[in-house]
């Protein structure tokens, strides 16, 4: 079994919880070691029970809080030497991942995504029949891994803006904006609903919509766009939960 949990996602700081076997698996931590002990009691998970972290790139909101976990509680924390030297962590020991993994029967694989960040990535993370893809913080997702990331029993995956809400923010900086929408930036509910659309299979059971901007996104227009587009492509799938800032999702078990 495979339980799963989004303990924080955002542009203030993201951290999700995967169970598989006996490994206890944290992906990115930018939420702070306090905040992770604090979500990870509310689903009966000892923070020190956490054997392994898994970095998707070097910005704060998914790196903030890794230095200090890693000194109270000394997990095997899984990166490039790009992503350590961008964020500057004080890991000296950390594990150079850049493919494939195996730890006991759990398979991890890093799928590169599009970001301004060096040697970013997504992952699948595969454990006795199930599987979950964790996939956020990228511009585009390369056809060459479409296949790949096909049927997967649980997606938890970026629905970052609303594309008329971002042009329309006089807050943000036209370069900004452009960043955001670019090939490096973030995917807009429309992209994330059309790659969903094409993801889904008859073994996915649900669908996390994560890293949504507060400024730019409400959690009804993430959801209803995924849901029309779905349904435009006759696609029937009910099982979606919004992942919030400060709110964990609730724990699935796969």
């Amino acid at each position: 079994m495979m339980k799963v949990c989004v303990l924080a996602s955002g542009s203030k700081g993201n951290c999700t919880y995967i169970e598989a076997g006996r490994h206890h698996i944290l992906i990115d931590i930018g939420i702070s070691c306090l905040s992770v002990e604090k979500k990870l009691q509310s689903i009966e998970v000892a923070a020190k029970d956490i054997d392994t972290v898994l970095v998707t790139h070097a910005h704060t909101d998914h790196t903030a809080g890794i230095n200090v976990f890693f000194k109270k509680y000394h997990p095997q924390i899984y990166m490039t030497d790009k992503i350590c030297e961008e964020a500057k962590l004080k890991v000296d020991n950390y594990n150079n991942l850049n493919d494939s993994l195996a730890l006991d029967d759990v398979k991890i694989t890093p799928i590169p995504t599009s970001h301004d960040a060096k040697d970013s990535r997504g992952y699948i993370i595969e454990y006795d029949g199930s599987s979950v893809v964790y996939m956020t913080d990228t511009g585009y997702i390369n056809e060459r891994y479409h296949k790949l990331l096909s049927n997967r029993t649980l997606y938890i995956m970026e629905s970052n803006h609303d594309i008329e809400l971002l042009m329309n923010n006089n807050h943000y900086p036209h370069q900004v904006k452009m960043r955001i929408l670019g090939d490096e930036g973030h995917l807009s509910n429309k992209d994330s609903a059309l790659y969903l659309s094409k993801f889904i299979g008859q073994n996915t059971k649900k669908v996390f919509l994560a890293h949504l901007s507060e400024e730019n996104n409400t959690k009804e227009i993430a959801y209803n766009n995924l849901k029309d587009t779905l349904k435009h492509k006759n696609i029937v799938f009910d099982d979606i939960e919004i992942a919030d800032q400060k709110d964990r999702t609730e724990l699935v078990n796969l």
